[in-house]
């Protein structure tokens, strides 16, 4: 009785959950969770994506969250599995994507007995998650209230704050059986029904932010959830303001107001100086860039800070206003009110940029920065781009094409190296041409993520750059005052493994560079490049920049 009454309530739930839109499902194989697994298995409406590895699994249900903005329910067994989830569970907390995870368990009589596989997953992930439920052993005794735990869980994903909800499920042996009937749906949709989001109110009037911003220097920061592009471009040319650009924000398209060289352009101290602005509206998450972020701070000038979502963004503590709301709205709300800065405030940006985009040019594809650059200028529109932490993510948003028709996408909640080829992999699995851009290191961190990846039908392209080691170290201050022998035991950190026999031994066919282009399966591609060579060709674009901009006058 009690397998066919735990069949019958997972049933239940995958069917609500189906109900609000459910459309994916990533399972790490396993015992305790059969009766999960059966009732996802047995509709198929659910594509169902396996993963040998829990935290593989993890990761690429955050990317298939990154990638959609729905939720994947990401399923494993008892015990350490559960644990395996913690860092894609701490990365989509802190990123605000949403992830439904669903852990079975032991039944309470096995708890605390040296029972195999039986740990306390109680809140196992802490404050992480959004909501926390374990509903216990399916009991007959509750079906009532089955649709009402599964249509609150998914629906919690995505608001008020998105971000990964924990569902601890203990079921008792059996963990094979039919399911019966279940219990009653509701006909217009699923059991509840969220509005998401407060009320929308007179922001631009309640805190006077028309005059806040009328007639002053400023510039507007838009990272990733900055908004729609569109709304941005109008608030920005009816203020003549620049938008300091992210690659993830979506806003790299070559309008007038568009600056993407940024950080190049903010290391000319006399340029820094003269454009300090009167006023700063920073929209979304905060961009990579340490030059970028202390520029602000030293500016001295009010911040207002908007974001979709409760997350409080701020990790310089240089924020004046923080307003919750939707980017898009507020930016159209406030376009249509405002006045513009003194015309020369925008053209010295726009002849700034102009050239820094021209010295970045000439960076060559085998370097680091150049490979960032060929990537974003040549991928095939419609394509995203996954870019891991550390360095790659600082050269696309550095050195990055000004372009239409690409999606940037990054792991930057907890900004870890953790899982970024399977983050890749779970966006590739929602149907777009994906191309990873990652370190060697990264890469090895996660290799699990090439188990059984040759035969998915996706189109993933893994570029690696491979410079023997951790590349960032190099541009700090360790890099000088260590002993290079002591820096490379400790921060260098070679590997010497040969990446293309790994990728042979996965059967994934290894292209060169230009091939790699061209969205056709799973391929990996590996750039050669020298870590302390790296670093001058860095310096060596900034010092052009800035010549650049001398030439200016």
């Amino acid at each position: 009785m009690s397998g066919t009454v735990a069949a019958t309530f997972c049933a239940t739930l995958v069917d609500e959950w189906l109900r609000a839109g459910l459309t994916d499902a990533v399972v790490a194989p396993g015992s305790r969770s059969t009766p999960l697994v059966l009732a996802l298995a047995a509709r198929s409406e659910v594509r169902l994506h396996l993963f040998h590895d829990e935290r593989s699994a993890a990761f690429a249900a955050v990317g298939l969250g990154l990638a959609t903005g729905r939720a994947a329910v990401l399923v494993c067994t008892s015990g350490t599995a559960a644990a395996e989830f913690h860092g894609a569970v701490v990365e989509a907390h802190q990123a605000d994507v949403p992830l439904l995870v669903c852990t079975a368990d032991r039944p309470p009589e096995l708890r605390d007995v040296a029972a195999p596989q039986a740990i306390d997953q109680q809140r196992l992930y802490g404050t992480a998650v959004r909501w926390f439920c374990d509903p216990g052993v399916p009991d007959e005794a509750m079906r009532d209230s089955w649709r009402s735990l599964a249509a609150r869980a998914l629906a919690d994903t995505v608001g008020p704050r998105p971000g990964p909800v924990h569902l601890n499920l203990p079921f008792r042996e059996p963990l094979v059986a039919d399911p019966d009937q279940l219990p009653p749906a509701r006909a217009q949709g699923p059991w509840h029904q969220s509005q998401i989001g407060p009320a929308r109110l007179d922001l631009v009037g309640q805190f006077e932010l028309g005059e806040r911003l009328s007639g002053r220097r400023g510039v507007i920061v838009a990272g990733g959830g900055a908004g729609e592009a569109q709304a941005v471009r109008e608030l920005a040319t009816a203020l003549g303001w620049p938008v300091l650009a992210d690659a993830r924000s979506g806003f790299r398209s070559g309008d007038p107001t568009t600056v993407a060289a940024f950080d190049a352009i903010l290391r000319h101290g006399g340029f820094a100086d003269a454009q300090r602005p009167e006023v700063v509206v920073r929209l979304g998450h905060a961009p990579a860039s340490k030059v970028l972020a202390q520029w602000l701070s030293a500016s001295g000038a009010p911040q207002v800070a908007v974001h979709a979502n409760e997350a409080w963004i701020d990790p310089d503590h240089t924020v004046d206003l923080r307003v919750v709301a939707d980017p898009t709205e507020l930016c159209r709300d406030l376009s249509a009110g405002v006045s513009p800065a003194p015309p020369q405030w925008l053209s010295t940006w726009q002849r700034a940029e102009r050239v820094a985009q021209r010295v970045f040019d000439t960076a060559a594809p085998d370097t680091e920065p150049g490979l960032a650059r060929f990537l974003t200028q040549r991928l095939p529109d419609g394509s995203s781009l996954v870019v891991s932490s550390s360095m790659p993510v600082r050269d696309v948003e550095w050195y990055g094409a000004v372009r239409v028709g690409l999606r940037v996408l990054s792991n930057r909640g907890a900004n870890g190296i953790d899982g970024v080829t399977s983050t890749a992999v779970g966006v590739a699995l929602s149907g777009a041409p994906t191309t990873l851009l990652i370190g060697d290191v990264a890469f090895l961190h996660d290799t699990n993520a090439l188990i059984a990846l040759a035969a998915r039908d996706i189109d993933l392209t893994i570029v690696v750059v491979d410079n023997d080691g951790g590349g960032i170290f190099e541009f700090l201050p360790q890099a000088s005052a260590l002993p290079r022998e002591r820096f490379e035991l400790l921060f260098g950190t070679p590997h010497g493994t040969d990446i293309e026999a790994l990728a042979a031994a996965h059967h994934i066919e290894v292209v060169s560079l230009t091939d790699a282009l061209e969205p056709k399966g799973v391929r990996l591609a590996r750039v050669a490049t020298d870590r302390q060579l790296n670093v001058a060709v860095h310096d060596q674009l900034h010092r052009a920049v800035a010549a650049a901009l001398d030439s200016l006058g």
